[in-house]
């Protein structure tokens, strides 16, 4: 893949080996900033997990500190709870037709929450929503009766994540406009939720690498 110009003179930047400080990598990140736009900042997280055994699977949730920086839709989907989840600010309430519309394709959310007897009747439609990492889990808490609560962490910054089928984690942790200082405290938070989400599978050292970058930039590693 060819480079832009801004791109290599950020690479120039950073030593090849280097394994630098929270804050010498979120200080990189600004400066290397490509796009326009407000780009994401990224971590990127390897860990000594087999993804094809259950018991080494990473999964979990967190509040960071200060948030992602982007605005997530949020719907409920719930027949019990309607009231509540229409005053707890989510974007999108239903149950049926809620259900009905995801069949057509039409998925205007970015997250999922479901009250538990809403569960049974999303079953037809798992295989629409888990490859995009919609599904309600109680894992990810949210298959919960706590609509009101749910949604206002959900709003105030809580993320789900999982590993991929490489073993590999990836999460978005604020905007390049964020201050320095923000982007590590949402860094470190997040890292300390992931060891808290050590499976028990996993026997010895649970993270073997770490590295940081915005949406266009060079990655950065780093130690904690």
């Amino acid at each position: 893949m060819k480079r832009g110009k801004k791109y290599l003179a950020g690479v120039g930047k950073i030593e090849k080996n280097k394994i630098y400080s929270v804050s010498e990598a979120v200080r990189l990140v600004k400066e290397n900033k490509i796009a326009r736009f407000d780009e994401s900042v990224e971590i990127h997280i390897r860990m000594d997990i087999d993804p094809k055994k259950g018991d080494q699977q990473v999964r979990g949730a967190t509040v960071l500190p200060h948030g992602t920086g982007k605005i997530k839709k949020i719907a409920v989907a719930t027949t019990i709870r309607i009231d509540e989840a229409k005053k707890s600010g989510a974007d999108i309430v239903g149950a049926e037709d809620l259900i009905e519309k995801i069949k057509g394709g039409k998925i205007e959310f970015d997250i999922l929450v479901a009250t538990p007897e809403m569960m049974p009747k999303l079953a037809p439609i798992a295989k629409i929503l888990g490859p995009k990492g919609l599904m309600p889990s109680p894992k990810a808490e949210t298959v919960t009766d706590k609509i009101a609560e749910t949604v206002e962490m959900l709003k105030k910054g809580k993320v789900n994540f999982k590993n991929d089928n490489t073993g590999n984690l990836h999460q978005v942790i604020g905007k390049v406009s964020f201050d320095e200082k923000k982007l590590e405290e949402n860094l470190i938070s997040f890292v300390n939720a992931l060891q808290k989400s050590k499976p028990i599978g996993v026997k010895g050292k649970f993270i073997i690498g770490i590295s940081v970058c915005s949406t266009m930039g060079p990655a950065v590693k780093i130690s904690l």
